[in-house]
């Protein structure tokens, strides 16, 4: 099980610590460094940064987010960086939910999440394999385009640019069961947003494909009050849970059912709706949290590492706020 940096994405400004941080993973041995995107801060620059000032670790978007350009735009900057870094690019990607696809990009979620999926895949890799100029007679995403308010001038083209490497891998993070099952399809990775390796069965995920990458995220850090050390933990599942999504459409506080804990989600985004977050994020139970994060003392996360490196994690995405936390688990994980 390899290591990385999963770095996010900005909050009110640019975390002055990250480009130290993934230096530093870079020194210690992990793998990868991951950047992220919301509504805020663009994964792409950010991770462009890091490539300018490291020279061996592999970089990936964890997550891009498909509606924030069309799969063409997309594999344009991945193909870029790729160049740019050597071939260290992997190009994550996340389909978002309805709330962020039409509050914040302003264009309407697909009716077909799955096809809408498939098809933007299918266009990224047809770029970057530059065959052919790509062509798509799809649903969402047709080259040419071919609606009705077109001017039916459009003409199939294919990269200027040759891509550095045509198998450049496509990762995708998914929720739903349909949606795993189909990254297994059609992707070269899995970007589970957390994952508990109590409960491998809960994913559906079985027959993985030679050389398929499953890179979760999780929260890790050195302490020794495990409680105090759970508490940005739970600040994020109560962000996602009760923030990111509609009471009757949400894929993480779905995936927190799923996981055994179907009232505590149904809390957590009452206590949210209502404006008390700081209740919801409390009302996230410490067992939750705990299973899906490496924190406490050196020994406590050694015994808990071992639990992930038994199952099908390949890469082990760590968010860690210090350099003492990716040291312990480098030395750990060796």
């Amino acid at each position: 099980m390899r290591l990385g940096l999963a770095l996010g994405y900005w909050g009110r400004g640019p975390d002055p610590a990250h480009l130290a941080l993934a230096r530093e993973a870079e020194r210690l041995g992990y793998a990868s460094v991951w950047t992220a995107e919301a509504w805020g801060s663009d994964a792409f620059t950010a991770l462009t940064w890091i490539a300018a000032h490291t020279r061996r670790v592999r970089l990936g978007t964890a997550v891009a987010q498909m509606a924030a350009r069309t799969p063409t735009a997309t594999a344009m900057h991945a193909l870029t960086l790729d160049h740019l870094s050597g071939g260290r690019m992997m190009l994550g990607l996340g389909l978002s939910g309805p709330q962020v696809v039409e509050g914040w990009y302003g264009r309407p979620f697909p009716a077909s999440p799955l096809t809408a999926t498939r098809e933007y895949v299918d266009v990224v890799r047809q770029v970057l394999r530059r065959r052919a100029p790509v062509t798509l007679d799809g649903r969402f995403h047709s080259h040419p385009y071919a609606g009705e308010d077109g001017t039916g001038l459009g003409r199939p083209l294919k990269p200027i640019t040759h891509p550095l490497r045509a198998d450049l891998p496509v990762l995708l993070g998914a929720e739903g069961p349909r949606n795993v099952a189909q990254t297994l399809r059609i992707a070269d990775g899995w970007l589970p947003l957390y994952w508990s390796p109590l409960r491998p069965d809960v994913y559906g995920v079985k027959d993985l494909p030679a050389g398929f990458m499953v890179a979760p995220m999780a929260r890790a850090r050195l302490c020794d009050d495990v409680a105090e050390g759970l508490l940005p933990v739970k600040a994020m599942l109560g962000f996602y849970i009760g923030g990111m999504g509609h009471s009757t459409r949400n894929f993480h506080a779905d995936l927190m059912a799923r996981m055994g804990y179907a009232s505590e989600a149904r809390r957590v985004q009452e206590l949210f709706a209502q404006g008390r977050r700081d209740e919801a994020v409390l009302a996230v139970p410490d067992a939750f949290a705990d299973e899906i994060s490496l924190v406490g003392p050196r020994g406590r996360i050694a015994e808990r590492l071992a639990l992930w490196r038994e199952g099908p994690v390949t890469d082990l995405l760590v968010t860690a706020p210090d350099p003492a936390t990716l040291r312990v688990l480098a030395e750990l994980n060796t």
